[in-house]
């Protein structure tokens, strides 16, 4: 609600992802800044992330069903991706992201917004 008690809505952000790592690995710490970069050049803090170490929290990789760390889960928009590794290969990355093509590269000096939930890695 705004001040004139009218409601306003909330805009979700474009992508929702969660990434599994296991403590501070260099794997682990590899994929989130790796996932990081990704987001600030690609997605212009149209994302949201949660971070989920496993380590401290293993019952979370039931629920979607994680076999292997880092993994990194795009919950929306629907499908449901799910990418393995340290998401070094950009291109990967966007392309499992389903990101190829609707993103430019250009927003390098944009400022990074985009919001990061959860634990640290």
């Amino acid at each position: 609600m705004n001040a004139n008690g009218r409601a306003v809505a909330v805009e979700a952000p474009a992508l929702q992802l969660r990434l599994y790592v296991a403590g501070q690995t260099p794997k682990s710490l590899s994929a989130l800044s790796n996932l990081k970069r990704i987001c600030d050049e690609h997605l212009e803090g149209n994302y949201q992330l949660e971070v989920i170490d496993l380590i401290k929290n293993p019952q979370l990789a039931q629920g979607d069903q994680i076999l292997a760390i880092p993994t990194l889960v795009r919950n929306l928009p629907a499908p449901m991706r799910k990418i393995i590794g340290d998401l070094s290969n950009v291109n990967r990355v966007l392309v499992g992201l389903d990101l190829r093509g609707t993103h430019n590269g250009s927003s390098k000096n944009a400022r990074p917004s985009g919001k990061l939930q959860g634990a640290k890695a």
